[in-house]
C-alpha cells in the first residue's frame, strides 16, 4: 500500500512538470518583440533636450555633444515630415 502511495504521487507530481516544461518550451521559440520606438517618442526625447537644457542640467563640456545630437535629431525629424507630407500628397491630387 505504501508503495501505491508513493507511485501515485510521483504521477501526480509528473503531469504538473511536464506542463511546466510545455509552456516554458511555448515560450521560447517566440522571438521577443522588438523595441518599439517611433517618431513621436523622438519627438519626446527633442523636448526632453530642450527642456534638460532649459533648467542647466548638462555640465558645459557636455553642450556639444548634446547639442549636436539635438541637431541630428531635429533634422532626422524634419526630414521624416516632409517624407511623410510628400507621400500624403499625391494621393489627394489622384483622387480629385
Amino acid at each position: 500500500m505504501a508503495e501505491e502511495a508513493k507511485t501515485t504521487k510521483t504521477v501526480t507530481e509528473e503531469p504538473a512538470q511536464a506542463a511546466t516544461v510545455t509552456d516554458t518550451q511555448s515560450a521560447a521559440p517566440k522571438a521577443p518583440d522588438a523595441p518599439d520606438l517611433n517618431i513621436s517618442d523622438l519627438n519626446t526625447v527633442k523636448s526632453i533636450i530642450d527642456i534638460a537644457t532649459t533648467r542647466g542640467a548638462f555640465k558645459a563640456n557636455e553642450l556639444e555633444a548634446v547639442g549636436k545630437t539635438y541637431n541630428k535629431l531635429s533634422a532626422f525629424l524634419d526630414h521624416v515630415s516632409k517624407q511623410s507630407q510628400a507621400n500624403q500628397e499625391p494621393k489627394g491630387e489622384n483622387n480629385g
